[in-house]
């Protein structure tokens, strides 16, 4: 299957910000963050993250297209990759609930041929917690992968009559804490839900980003 990909450096904001191509082919944009972001989800309120914490922190604070939740961005913490896809694709389905499993059963065959087994695709309806509006890895949507019940790659997307953009996270390592340390909220809630979302994501360990990426190329050019 013809698939071109594309691999981009900088700032979350600027790449959140590229619009949709017309008309929509397929395509993978590979993006590496230059320094930390948070993510916010499309319906979420610049005020829950403590803006003037993150200032501090030289964290830029961006909000995506797609998705609820908040999402840790760093270099060697998350491969970040959008794939598109064009409606009239044979790969398109119109059920919002079931157009991203094909994707997540492509990151489940790639990531294996990296080593990484025991990977699970979930195709069950949409999985949300106490934090899961809060932080997007405390939730789980039908599509996302997990190891042993805890979210290794995330996938959120947005959709147009011209095509869907799925935006998806493949965590290297799952820690909290640096945007749980950003929340607009007090010391002892900040505390607290740290320690209940500790096993809702799980990492798949320090494999390149570039490897994750050729692999999932290879997968989806396999068909």
């Amino acid at each position: 299957m013809n698939w071109a990909v594309e691999r981009h450096v900088g700032s979350a904001t600027t790449f959140h910000g590229r619009a949709m191509p017309d008309p929509v082919r397929r395509a993978v944009w590979w993006f590496e963050v230059d320094r930390p972001a948070v993510a916010l989800g499309s319906t979420q309120k610049p005020e829950v993250i403590d803006s003037d914490r993150a200032e501090a922190a030289g964290v830029e604070v961006v909000r995506r297209r797609s998705g609820g939740g908040a999402v840790w961005l760093a270099p060697g913490v998350v491969t970040w990759v959008d794939v598109l896809l064009p409606a009239d694709d044979p790969l398109w389905h119109d059920d919002v609930s079931r157009s991203a499993r094909w994707l997540g059963h492509r990151w489940v065959e790639a990531l294996g041929d990296l080593g990484i087994e025991g990977l699970v695709v979930h195709d069950g309806p949409m999985v949300r917690s106490v934090h899961s509006d809060l932080i997007c890895f405390a939730g789980m949507a039908p599509g996302e992968v997990t190891l042993d019940g805890a979210k290794a790659v995330g996938i959120s997307q947005r959709r147009t009559r011209r095509g869907a953009r799925f935006q998806c996270a493949v965590l290297h390592e799952w820690n909290p804490q640096p945007l749980a340390d950003l929340l607009a909220m007090a010391p002892v809630d900040r505390h607290r839900m740290v320690s209940e979302v500790a096993a809702a994501g799980v990492g798949i360990g320090a494999v390149p980003p570039s490897a994750v990426v050729a692999a999932l190329m290879a997968r989806l050019r396999s068909g």
